[in-house]
């Protein structure tokens, strides 16, 4: 009997195929052995050997003497993010959920960080227009400045661009990469005075019936000024209301936990169906991992340029390095800014004012996602 069939995966592999191998075991080894974001960039990173396999059973193939024969993670890409953008909504009921709003809400003008920290998005997306990129690609890898996974996937989704596996691993891999490229960006235009600025924190009460509110008026504003945004914010907001109402506590346990972690799993191992060969393995990819590079580090330079713009006109001048938490990188961003002003000043501890602006982020990042959608489909 001829057992020849067994070795057609091996004679089959190209040498894209080998590529992805590669950066599949790369994602695999930043998340453990670096513990970059490993509840992302592991299942990411094995998902794109899955797909990657000769005649992989995780993918749809059509089999001699079987027929077609349905893929795992084509399906759970079909079904979860090309149909209904499921997976990526459903994750931010658990980040909802996890945020705390309380030093956001106690000194409101960190809002003012969340909306300037998202300049290098529309930056990205002009420098993308003039590469060639079409309007729906640019925005699409825009967006990756913002350093939200789930929102950079939904944009892209809905726009349909052809580039939705770079630019999930350039969200996630920027996201995971915060420690790193952050306090280059931020040393880029501060000096070391201004890092060493001390910030007082004193806090105001903030009653639960303005916690109650907040995730409800936002909502209500964001569905007004960004319509497409109302999925993204209003699942956002669902999850925070579900954690500060006081009377779902297992549910909300639930959605920071259980199913933050489950939507993160399968999240991961799914965009990886958008990882394979053929169309990741190109110029294109390279060129949006550098653009994602530049919207990151511009997002950043954006927030801190801001900060110093303020300290102009105010008497209490703020650290401008909390410009830069203004990301959508939560609670990442907010951490390095508090190392670094520790580095620079044992005694300067900034995290709180650091947090306001991270959460603040959070809400910009997601608006910025609906305005996009909201103008691409104006100008198409």
């Amino acid at each position: 009997m001829d057992f020849s069939f067994l070795l057609d995966g091996i004679t089959s592999v190209t040498w894209q195929q080998l590529v992805m191998y590669a950066i599949g075991g790369l994602l695999i080894y930043l998340a453990i052995v670096k513990e970059y974001e490993p509840s992302l960039l592991m299942p990411m990173g094995f998902g794109a050997i899955l797909v990657n396999l000769p005649l992989s059973g995780a993918i749809n193939q059509t089999m001699e003497g079987i027929g077609n024969v349905n893929g795992i993670i084509q399906w759970l890409f079909e079904t979860g993010i090309e149909a209904s953008e499921a997976l990526p909504i459903l994750l931010f009921i658990g980040i909802g959920a996890m945020i705390d709003f309380g030093p956001l809400l106690s000194n409101p003008k960190m809002l003012l960080f969340g909306a300037a920290a998202q300049f290098g998005i529309f930056f990205a997306i002009t420098v993308a227009t003039l590469l060639g990129f079409d309007l729906r690609d640019a925005a699409s890898i825009g967006i990756i400045g913002a350093a939200d996974g789930p929102t950079s996937i939904l944009v892209s989704q809905i726009l349909g661009s052809k580039y939705i596996g770079a630019i999930a691993v350039a969200a996630y891999s920027y996201m995971a990469l915060v420690p790193i490229i952050q306090p280059f960006a931020i040393k880029l235009v501060t000096t070391k005075k201004e890092r060493m600025i001390r910030m007082p924190y004193n806090p105001g009460s903030v009653s639960k019936l303005t916690r109650i509110l907040f995730p409800i008026i936002v909502t209500f504003i964001a569905g007004f000024v960004a319509p497409m945004s109302v999925s993204l914010v209003g699942f956002l907001m669902f999850g925070n209301l579900i954690r500060e109402c006081g009377v779902l506590g297992t549910l909300s346990d639930t959605a920071q936990n259980i199913l933050s972690n489950l939507i993160t799993l399968l999240l991961g191992i799914t965009i990886a169906f958008s990882m394979r060969a053929e169309e990741f393995v190109t110029y294109h990819t390279l060129l949006i991992m550098g653009l994602g590079l530049i919207a990151f580090v511009f997002d950043s330079i954006g927030g801190v340029m801001f900060a110093k713009l303020l300290n102009l006109f105010t008497k209490n001048k703020v650290n401008p390095m909390i410009g830069a938490a203004g990301i959508s990188a939560f609670p990442m961003s907010a951490r390095v800014v508090q190392k670094m002003s520790l580095k620079e000043d044992p005694e300067n501890h900034i995290l709180m004012h650091a947090i306001g602006a991270n959460v603040s982020g959070q809400i910009g990042s997601v608006v910025a996602g609906g305005i996009i959608l909201n103008l691409v489909a104006r100008f198409l």
